[in-house]
């Protein structure tokens, strides 16, 4: 069995980060081990969360693993709070992983053209050192437009491709855009397969409510179709329409589960791939 470390935040309430990762990447039958960044008593769509940074433990946590020799087959990083916790991430993929580990990084920073609160403007240049350490990163549109420092506004097909074909120059990694959409009845993905220098889309329909959390399940279910051996493009699909499932489970419940989507009833899907 492959032994994957999954890096972010942990947010007690709240369906996003590693409570969100954990059960979905174990579901395709992968040990995940976590490193969490941050203990939060909620996630920040909360009002008077608590939040505690557990940033100074990730240097013990890695001396303590390398006097046990833990090694891992695969990193994927979510939520990262600071850029000391970014060259502390650095320094735990390099001295922990077994040759060929993959990694994938959502560069998690940004929504709807702006900053979260609490990252200076600098902050999306030290996101593109952890992005050039990927194999695939996995942005929403206003991540990848700080990363390439290019305005957000609406881009046309042939100029999102375009976008993504840099990005993936940039940091010499696949791309997987997350939220494309070009009718108001669909949502998906674009991948862009640096390797093999190929494009392609995925779509489900788009259930017409937000929820919090779901590019965390959308990111974990693609890592976890990636460690189990599926192509880009292939894992692109699966995370699309188990994203979709999770979000539909919860449509009907949208008033009272605002904060995250019912996940946990669509890992039967997850957990049935072959």
């Amino acid at each position: 069995m492959k032994r994957i470390l999954t890096i972010q935040d942990i947010s007690c309430v709240g369906q996003c980060s590693l409570t969100v990762a954990l059960p979905i990447i174990s579901a395709f039958g992968i040990e995940t081990a976590v490193i969490p960044t941050a203990v939060l008593s909620t996630h920040t769509a909360f009002q008077g969360f608590t939040f505690h940074d557990l940033t100074e433990e990730l240097p013990k946590i890695l001396k303590h693993w390398e006097k046990e020799n833990i090694r891992f087959d695969g990193f994927y990083t979510g939520y990262i709070g600071s850029v000391k916790q970014i060259e502390y991430i650095k320094d735990i993929m390099s001295h922990t992983a077994h040759p060929n580990a993959i990694k994938v990084v959502d560069p998690c920073m940004a929504d709807h053209g702006k900053l979260y609160a609490g990252f200076a403007e600098d902050f999306p240049k030290h996101m593109l050192e952890l992005c050039k350490e990927a194999d695939v990163i996995v942005p929403n549109l206003t991540e990848l437009c700080f990363l390439l420092d290019v305005p957000y506004k609406e881009y046309k097909k042939e100029e999102l491709e375009d976008l993504v074909k840099q990005m993936g120059k940039k940091i010499d990694a696949s791309v997987v855009l997350t939220g494309v959409s070009f009718h108001s009845d669909e949502l998906g993905a674009l991948t862009y397969d640096r390797k093999n220098d190929k494009l392609s889309y995925y779509f489900t329909k788009r259930v017409p409510v937000f929820f919090h959390g779901t590019g965390d399940c959308f990111a974990s279910a693609f890592f976890g179709s990636v460690v189990k051996g599926f192509t880009y493009e292939k894992a692109a699909e699966v995370a699309c329409e188990f994203t979709y499932r999770a979000i539909a489970n919860t449509e009907a419940d949208a008033k009272q589960h605002w904060y995250g989507v019912h996940f946990e009833e669509a890992l039967g899907y997850l957990t049935s791939l072959k």
